[in-house]
């Protein structure tokens, strides 16, 4: 009874009056409005070749190099060592080890042996290394230098914890790749030990670091009145200037985004966005035990949250291009990661800073939230389920068990729907009945995340013959129908609540605890098995060998349908085919139907994985924090968004059919701006890199490229057209040496397409890695 009296107060203790002066937010608007304000103008100088990439490295060496090395050294000249409290910087400094250790393991497990060390180097120093200096301290010095201003020397006592213990191990993770790639491994061990700590040495900011803290004791805390301006200037331009170069340092980076950077982007930016912050609060809460101050341990633990959303360093960067791994992921993953944490710092900040608000009214914005998310998103749910139907994909797999799962979210949506009518109105059986579908569709949607990873995983290893629908289906509806059940006979209502997610108490907390978690483990192991290898390429290669099927069917010393006659004619398919019985698009419908959207099960999987973590993170807050506090309210506004609208997230993955919905629309806006006939042309204005693009495949490498992968396919009865397929372009481009990956091959085809040298037979795609075909216009 204690637990359920302790459940039902919770919101209570969200608001107290003692809470409302630990920080001003007054100035965290104008705060935030300056600092990205100047990355906007940075962003604009570089878009317009105002400032030149070849200049914006030269600012960049200057803010690395002497700026910020200045900003550190007047700093550690000036720290009062005396105010601080130290066990908070071991709790930061755990929580980074523990983010670090996660990443690097992760990315251990689940990265292809020829380049994981790498990438696991990169990874963990991009989860945690912050922007502390250029765009943390000013919203720091806006929030707390009224009320805490102890807490803005933090800041130069806690990023030295990245650069000179974590990075260096990151760094050697990144040494050790490059000596396992080298054919003749002459240095040892002992040689790339002594390089790793030779390069931290290096580092200028280590370096000044260092100086500062002997400066601190040798000069008392004073900069000598000689070399106090020469500090002051260089410190003092260190904050527009960096702003500035991360501007510059955002340009073209989204452009670079690939469906497997997008995979590894969700990952870290939940590392860097989502895990940092809580792991930081909850090693403040644990390990500070020198507050006796329940405010001030309080107000500690919400700054340590604050610190954890700070956004990834552009050094960072930096660090990628130097050892050559995964620069896309890092500089696009600074980009969104930087925009990302605005409005989570100031949301939280917002709610630590409100003097005081009615429980009851917290519990209703939060009941309306959910309900207006459940209308939009049940129609994004319909919408989707009757395109999976006319499409006929319901009937394989997986998209059997995805269909399972959009009816769970719509049932889920309707049931927030009713909850919210009823739970207004005295009635008992009504709202039992209205929570019995509630809690049982969004219990299914848990498990059947975890169903669909696993079923991907099954398909892999044991193909269609490893999978039985009928125990996924029973399992899928079964698991959360019984805990529903067992709920209802062994629960007792709260009284006073209107929160379905807490409206039996504490059991239902433990019973939703134990679903997400084992949906969590479930997704978890059957997505690192999956990407074992690269899940990219294993996504390819049953498309590639289909493909391969097809290019069998119409090789001519094996099929007719591609032996050239006198009577077949070339070149209907070279400017635009638009006959129905065209073989080639027919084969290209045949893929299109029997392909098994892996990626996007895939996508789909890690985007509600993250929904998972939230709603096991929220329960395990409640469980284990005596008074919770205010940003445990921001953590269930997400996990309402989360829970009720997933049918935004299925909706994009698999409401927007290619041939059933954007192909006509393309195809019927395509009629309506040219009309039936279209002028090939190259635009005026084709920008110079794509010009230069085209201009050198024509003249160094087509007509290679036309030898290894054109052939001659049959397109209608009489007629034959040179084409080829474009996941083969994008293994030709890999295997010259013109692209490192599959992204940048895609990023080098469509260039060649966007600059008018090739294009898809029908012309209703854009340059894709898959078994699509396509032909060389001149």
């Amino acid at each position: 009874m204690e637990d359920l009296t302790r459940s039902s107060s919770m919101l209570a203790h969200l608001y107290s009056p003692a809470q409302s002066d630990t920080m001003s937010i007054d100035k965290l608007l104008p705060a935030l409005l300056e600092c990205f304000g100047i990355i906007l103008c940075g962003y604009i100088a570089g878009r317009t070749n105002i400032i030149t990439s070849t200049q914006a490295k030269g600012l960049g060496s200057f803010v690395s190099n002497f700026a910020l090395p200045a900003v550190l050294f007047k700093n550690m000249v000036l720290l009062d060592f005396g105010n601080v409290i130290w066990p908070f910087l071991w709790s930061i400094l755990v929580a980074k080890v523990c983010v670090f250790v996660i990443v690097c393991v992760l990315t251990l497990m689940v990265v292809s042996p020829d380049n994981r060390y790498s990438k696991a180097g990169i990874f963990s120093i991009f989860a945690t290394q912050s922007n502390d200096f250029a765009l943390g301290y000013p919203i720091v010095e806006a929030l707390y230098q009224t009320t805490y201003p102890q807490y803005l020397q933090y800041i130069y006592l806690v990023a030295p914890v990245s650069l000179i213990i974590l990075n260096p191990i990151g760094f050697a993770f990144c040494e050790i790749q490059k000596w396992k790639n080298q054919e003749n491994r002459q240095q040892s061990k002992l040689w790339i030990m002594g390089l790793v700590i030779l390069q931290v040495l290096k580092n200028p900011i280590v370096f000044m670091v260092a100086i500062g803290i002997i400066a601190h004791f040798i000069l008392h805390q004073t900069i000598p009145p000689f070399m106090a301006e020469f500090v002051n200037g260089l410190a003092n331009s260190f904050g527009g200037a960096a702003l500035f170069y991360l501007g510059l340092t955002m340009v073209g980076q989204l452009g670079k985004i690939t469906r497997s950077t997008f995979v590894t982007l969700t990952l870290l930016l939940t590392a860097k966005l989502f895990l940092m912050p809580l792991i930081c609060k909850d090693m403040v809460d644990l390990l500070d035990d020198t507050n006796t101050s329940a405010t001030n341990h309080s107000s500690l633990a919400n700054y340590a949250f604050l610190y954890g959303v700070f956004p990834t360093a552009p050094s960072v960067g930096l660090y990628a291009v130097y050892y050559n791994t995964e620069l896309q992921v890092v500089t696009a993953g600074m980009v969104i990661s930087t925009f990302l944490s605005a409005p989570i710092m100031y949301i939280s900040a917002w709610l630590l800073t409100i003097p005081h608000m009615d429980p009851r009214l917290v519990m209703n914005s939060l009941l309306s939230v959910s309900f207006n998310i459940s209308i939009v998103s049940s129609l994004a749910l319909a919408w989707t389920i009757v395109v999976m139907f006319l499409n006929k994909k319901f009937r394989s797999l997986p998209h059997m068990f995805t269909v399972n799962l959009f009816l769970a979210q719509f049932l889920a949506c309707i049931g927030m729907i009713l909850w919210s009518i009823v739970v207004k109105e005295d009635n008992f059986i009504g709202q039992i009945l209205t929570l019995t579908l509630l809690y049982t569709s969004l219990c299914s949607t848990y498990v059947w995340t975890g169903l669909i990873a696993l079923s991907l995983m099954l398909t892999k290893r044991f193909g269609d013959l490893g999978i039985f629908p009928s125990v996924f289906i029973i399992a899928g509806w079964g698991v959360s129908a019984s805990v529903t059940a067992v709920l209802l006979i062994s629960g007792e209502k709260m009284p006073d609540t209107i929160d379905s997610s807490f409206f039996y108490g504490k059991l239902q907390i433990i019973f939703t605890t134990v679903v997400v978690s084992f949906s969590f483990l479930l997704v978890g192991g059957s997505l690192i098995y999956l990407s074992r290898g690269s899940w990219a390429q294993n996504d390819q290669i049953p498309e590639k060998n289909s493909a391969e099927a097809t290019v069998t069917e119409v090789d001519p010393e094996r099929q007719p349908l591609i032996e050239p006659s006198g009577n077949l004619h070339r070149g209907q398919c070279e400017n635009r085919c638009e006959s129905e019985d065209c073989l080639l698009a027919t084969e290209e419908e045949v893929q299109q139907d029997a392909d098994r959207q892996v990626a996007r099960h895939v996508i789909l999987c890690l985007l509600l994985t993250v929904g998972l973590l939230a709603n096991l993170s929220s329960c395990s807050w409640l469980l284990f924090n005596h008074d919770p506090g205010r940003l445990y309210l921001e953590l269930q506004f997400f996990c309402a968004v989360m829970n009720f609208g997933q049918g935004f997230i299925s909706f994009v993955l698999f409401g927007l059919d290619e041939h059933l919905i954007l192909l006509p629309f393309k195809k019927r806006l395509y009629s309506l701006w040219y009309g039936r006939k279209k002028e090939e042309q190259l635009p005026p204005d084709l920008p110079e890199d794509i010009r230069i693009t085209c201009t050198q495949f024509i003249k160094y490498h087509k007509r290679q490229c036309c030898h290894d992968i054109v052939k001659k396919r049959r397109c209608v009865e009489k007629t034959t057209v040179e084409c080829f397929l474009g996941c083969d372009l994008v293994q030709w481009l890999q295997q010259v040496g013109l692209s490192h990956d599959s992204g940048e091959a895609v990023l080098y085809g469509a260039r060649l397409q966007q600059g008018g040298l090739l294009q898809h037979i029908s012309q209703q795609h854009d340059f894709q890695d898959k078994p699509l075909y396509y032909c060389f216009t001149r």
